[in-house]
């Protein structure tokens, strides 16, 4: 085990800056590279690290420099969406570690080719899917490994966020989700609902994902907005935006489960991730925060307050930070599970061990993204979601182990 790990940032936006943040608190971490083809965004993040640990990291635009670095033990991928999987296989291909941050693939193609790199070179990829580790969803599978649920039947997730102004207005404030919308239609941002719902599933470890079938439909909200907020002289007032407004995807998956998948992000509403677990013997209701269990609720068809279960369900992992009094949300960010997040990969840098989110998982999350843009295109026709194991979630036995394990709830 290494008492300390030596990272690289490739990507210094807002997210990338806010990652590195995050694992600048980590006294077992160091920053010692750092890359972005814009020289404001480098400037920034050289000055963060100065900041916070008084030493300059190496600064380029090259990141093939820094993965030629022997002393580098893993990558951080935290660029726009479309560069994410090729730097990833790259990076593998070098001896790396890799994490990437969310979003979803362009092709099958860029998936497959990040599960060959680290078949052949041995290391681990994993994504940054941070509400894995949300409170919520770690006491929910929780529950379900204790059979709370019984048998699980189906589940339902999202991302539904009012991002009308950061889209609408992406060029000007340099964001990326703003080409997505203008050439792209089908579920961009499916991980944030699918990661923990395909943890709860067994996914890629004994089940898997079969077909999808996604339906989108018309799309005005960014027209709308942009028309009231900037008037009809704007240049993408009347801009033929490709991506619907709503987007929804139906997954089947090996054992006969169903997921549900929405993405919506250019209507006014509040932000939800819409979560629901649905078993033989009880429910999870994200929106409606609470459960309700046969012959366990109170009241019948009544909702339980989830405040209700946490003593007694609460996550090993997350009463133990709590009590350790290390989260805090205006420190660490979404809760703290962008901490845990980060945590679990520098865990498991440091033991030379299985990444608790995995090449397969982060090649099947990220495969929804260009598999719904086809089905959408062929009129909500199903489409095969590849098996990216190549058989091998029928028996695997390659679980990671320790405290951030989402396969096995650890001791408490």
């Amino acid at each position: 085990m290494k008492s300390s790990i030596k990272v690289v940032f490739i990507g210094l936006g807002g997210r990338g800056r806010n990652v590195m943040s995050i694992m600048l608190r980590m006294p077992d971490v160091e920053v010692v590279g750092v890359c972005d083809l814009r020289p404001e965004m480098l400037a920034k993040g050289v000055a963060l690290v100065k900041e916070r640990r008084g030493v300059e990291p190496v600064a380029t635009v090259d990141y093939q420099e820094l993965l030629r670095r022997d002393e580098v033990d893993a990558v951080m991928v935290t660029t726009g969406w479309n560069e994410h999987l090729g730097l990833c296989a790259e990076a593998m291909l070098a001896g790396k570690y890799v994490a990437t941050e969310v979003g979803g693939a362009n092709s099958l193609e860029q998936c497959w080719d990040i599960v060959r790199a680290s078949e052949r070179s041995k290391m681990p990829c994993m994504m940054l899917e941070n509400c894995c580790y949300g409170r919520k969803e770690m006491m929910v599978l929780n529950m379900v490994r204790q059979g709370l649920f019984g048998e699980i039947i189906h589940a339902e997730g999202g991302y539904l966020h009012d991002l009308r102004k950061e889209i609408a207005l992406g060029y000007e404030r340099g964001h990326f989700r703003h080409a997505q919308n203008q050439h792209r239609n089908g579920d961009v941002y499916p991980t944030h609902a699918l990661g923990p719902i395909a943890k709860c599933l067994d996914i890629n470890r004994g089940n898997r994902m079969m077909t999808l079938t996604s339906v989108s439909s018309k799309g005005r909200g960014l027209n709308t907005w942009l028309h009231e907020h900037y008037g009809a002289d704007h240049e993408k007032a009347n801009y033929p935006f490709a991506m619907g407004d709503v987007t929804t995807t139906i997954i089947t998956c090996a054992h006969g489960e169903t997921i549900m998948l929405t993405h919506s992000t250019t209507l006014p509403r509040p932000y939800s991730r819409r979560t629901v677990i649905q078993g033989t013997k009880g429910i999870w209701m994200e929106d409606k925060k609470g459960f309700y269990f046969d012959g366990i609720s109170e009241k019948e068809e009544q909702w339980d307050s989830i405040d209700k279960y946490y003593p007694e369900y609460e996550h090993p992992l997350w009463k133990s930070y709590q009590d350790g009094g290390k989260l805090t949300e205006t420190v660490e960010g979404h809760g703290g599970m962008d901490y845990l997040v980060q945590r679990a990969f520098v865990e498991a840098v440091k033991n030379g061990t299985p990444t608790p989110i995995d090449v397969y998982d982060t090649a099947a999350w990220m495969a929804i993204t260009c598999l719904s843009e086809d089905s959408v295109a062929m009129g909500g026709q199903p489409v095969p979601i590849p098996d990216f194991t190549n058989g091998k979630w029928m028996n695997r036995r390659d679980v990671a182990e320790g405290p951030y394990s989402l396969d096995r709830i650890p001791e408490k």
